[in-house]
């Protein structure tokens, strides 16, 4: 079995209020001209997610450019984003959402649709998630809690966004919802790898040099700094099963004893672990999308596990990973 590096385990942060969501339409989605975002950020978080900025982040989720979790809001993830879809576009980057990058980016298709729940949504959930990894030990699946946070990860999106747009769902099987219209997983052979410590992101590049895909991610922090220099892939394990280890990882609760946590979504490394050829680092996923960049790691590279799914798709063993600052 793989030995894990932590890199997650952290508690969820609300957003907006789960349960306090405030009723989205998705006309008012669609409707969304991205073309009156400003170029910069608001210097304050608003408190309600922006239609225009889900339109913009569900447009730049299907080219390839992931912000991550689609929530509405205006954070460094959408402006990585945009950056990294100017630079698959080859155009001058400043992660702004200028005229010339959005006219390459627009279509005409919704970003919000609609979706009925089907009977194997609601399969194999499971109570709660105890923090407790001597807890968590002794559960079979680490799985989705709900039908609603299955939804969420599938659709990219944040739950209390998946919440605001379908208020007073009950999210059960045979129910219509809105849910964003994101697109199939990218496709092709990644010869290279990129995980950018200082901005937060993971590029992939083609053979010929052009950029596949880009991530915001979690890469390290002060306290457990991530490796440096060049590696490779070893190998990529699907629902990897989770081996904490007090005495080379890190020190989680009271636990000091060698504990062997249950696959699932809500694993410590998430669905994918992609194993480098440093000793216990790897590529992987996450139980906690919403915070991708925005807490710490244990010296790992940490995605959405959609972000991740879809890297993996596309590496094999002796891809080139290069970690620069």
């Amino acid at each position: 079995m793989i030995k894990f590096m932590l890199v997650s385990g952290f508690i969820s942060l609300a957003i907006y209020g789960v349960g306090n969501a405030q009723p989205l339409a998705a006309e008012t989605i669609n409707d969304a001209s991205i073309g009156d975002i400003s170029p910069d950020p608001p210097k304050e978080r608003s408190t309600t997610p922006d239609p225009a900025i889900i339109h913009l982040q569900v447009l730049l989720d299907r080219a390839g450019a992931s912000p991550g979790v689609i929530d509405g809001f205006y954070g460094e993830n959408v402006v990585k984003a945009i950056a990294g879809f100017e630079i698959m576009q080859r155009l001058p980057v400043d992660g702004k959402p200028d005229p010339q990058m959005l006219s390459r980016l627009q279509d005409d298709q919704q970003v919000i649709g609609s979706y009925v729940i089907a009977q194997d949504d609601a399969a194999d959930l499971v109570e709660t998630i105890p923090k407790d990894y001597a807890k968590q030990a002794r559960m079979k699946h680490l799985g989705y809690t709900s039908v609603a946070e299955r939804l969420a990860e599938r659709f990219h999106m944040d739950i209390d966004l998946l919440k605001a747009l379908n208020h007073g769902a009950r999210f059960d099987p045979g129910e219509t919802i809105s849910v964003t219209v994101i697109g199939a997983p990218r496709m092709g052979k990644v010869k290279h790898i990129e995980a950018r410590r200082k901005s937060g992101e993971v590029l992939a590049f083609a053979d010929d040099g052009s950029v596949l895909a880009v991530y915001p991610a979690t890469i390290g922090s002060e306290d457990n700094p991530s490796p440096t220099g060049h590696h490779k892939v070893n190998g990529v394990a699907r629902n990897p099963k989770y081996t904490y280890n007090p005495k080379i990882n890190f020190q989680q609760g009271h636990n000091k004893q060698l504990l062997k946590l249950p696959s699932g979504p809500n694993n410590p490394v998430g669905t994918v672990w992609i194993d480098l050829s440093e000793p216990t680092y790897g590529i992987h996923g996450t139980p906690e999308p919403s915070l991708i960049d925005k807490a710490g790691s244990h010296g790992c590279v940490r995605l959405t596990n959609w972000d991740v799914e879809e890297l993996a798709g596309m590496v094999k063993p002796g891809v080139v990973v290069d970690f620069v600052d």
